[in-house]
């Protein structure tokens, strides 16, 4: 992707020509020049064309017209209400310095402006209005480069999803996979591939959400991506352990003991779950991060959870040499399994601003639990926005149901 290059602006950008008048001026022909020039504002003194102060309209005005004082001052030189210590900037200077500049200088540069010069000499002055104009305007800018590249980084992510979407619709026709990033991009991913003899999934939620939650999702999904090409597909324990030594590994948080030791840099992770489907025996093997494994079988009266581990992937104080343990599930036809990471869980709603919680999701898998999948997640995600209502949303959404 390629973004428009806009040129730096300056100070000189800001820059109005104006009149100046020597040190030496009286003060009766500043008079005469604000009397005439109405929209003047500020007048530079210079010396030899180089700029000494600055006369503030306001202010000159307020005393030369108070009793006596044209009497006194007004034959006196004009550095008499000149102000000695005017921002002074050169018209090569960036608006970013120009603005820590004048905000350094106070009220003053803001409200009375500054001296523009080229090359030492005087060229005009620039004024606060105009700077925050400016300013506004490059913010602006800013930002839409940002959101168009974060847009650009959104279509990168979902391009990485498809191939997982595609997989999974070719192998389990009862399945629904949701995602919903709460930003544009987000920090929870997926990965689905079948290979001989059955299947691999697995649901995370990485540290954050938004672009650094994205970032996060590429650092583990290439993690995951080299622990299967090296240990293949069906110890879902062992690939958990190879890339949380990955994660800890790439952004240096492995702290030997498991105990921090306050030289890391970042200290991120994820939670996840992930399976793998044997067919011929017609058994799953689930090993979990901080995320469990919802099953509804055939003829059971409530779902039974399978907890992950409590223990985070990739992160300063989860040992190098953790062990992460399988379990494995005989899966009767016809039975309903979910997965969710804590966007739906942990969502504020209802006449209490509570979360979801566990309970009203068990509640919905058994009241759909002979629906297809799709009904099932379709009748959770209209739940769970009711439970919202005008809450905003807090974290990425993301599940996976499925029936074998």
């Amino acid at each position: 992707m390629h973004l428009p290059r806009y040129r730096t602006s300056v100070a000189l950008d800001l820059c109005i020509p104006t009149e100046s008048v020597q040190a030496d001026a009286s003060n009766f022909a500043v008079l005469e020049l604000f009397t005439e020039r109405r929209d003047m504002m500020s007048l530079p003194v210079t010396e030899q064309q180089k700029p000494i102060g600055l006369i503030s309209r306001n202010i000159f005005m307020s005393q030369m017209s108070k009793p006596f004082y044209h009497e006194v001052y007004g034959k006196k030189s004009c550095i008499a209400f000149m102000d000695k210590e005017p921002l002074i900037v050169d018209g090569a200077m960036s608006i970013e310095d120009l603005t820590f500049r004048a905000v350094d200088a106070g009220e003053k540069a803001l409200a009375d402006g500054f001296i523009i010069t080229e090359d030492g000499a005087l060229a005009g002055v620039g004024f606060g209005l105009q700077l925050m104009n400016v300013v506004a305007t490059m913010q602006a800018e800013k930002n839409r480069q940002i959101m168009h590249s974060i847009d650009y980084a959104s279509v990168i992510q979902r391009a990485l999803l498809r191939t997982s979407d595609a997989e999974l619709r070719a192998t389990l026709p009862d399945a629904h996979l949701e995602w919903q990033p709460r930003d544009v991009v987000g920090g929870d991913f997926y990965f689905f591939e079948r290979h001989a003899g059955g299947w691999f999934a697995a649901i995370a939620d990485c540290t954050g959400h938004g672009v650094p939650g994205a970032f996060m999702t590429l650092i583990a999904s290439s993690a995951l991506s080299q622990a299967l090409r090296e240990l293949g597909p069906r110890d879902p324990a062992a690939l958990i352990g190879a890339v949380s030594r990955a994660i800890k590994n790439l952004l240096g948080q492995d702290a030997g003991s498991g105990e921090a030791t306050g030289h890391a840099g970042s200290n991120d992770g994820m939670d996840c779950a992930f399976l793998c489907y044997d067919e011929a025996s017609a058994s799953l093997r689930f090993a979990g991060a901080k995320l469990a494994l919802h099953v509804v079988a055939p003829g059971e009266e409530a779902v039974r959870a399978i907890d992950g581990a409590r223990m985070g992937v990739g992160y300063v104080d989860t040992p190098a040499n953790y062990c992460w343990h399988n379990e494995t599930l005989a899966t009767p036809a016809g039975s309903l399994l979910f997965i969710t990471t804590d966007g739906l869980l942990d969502q504020i709603g209802g006449a209490r601003d509570i979360a979801y919680g566990k309970r009203r999701m068990r509640e919905q898998l058994l009241a759909q639990r002979g629906a297809p999948a799709g009904d099932v997640a379709a009748a959770l995600l209209q739940d769970s926005a009711a439970w919202q209502g005008a809450q905003p949303r807090r974290d990425d959404l993301t599940f996976f149901c499925f029936r074998l």
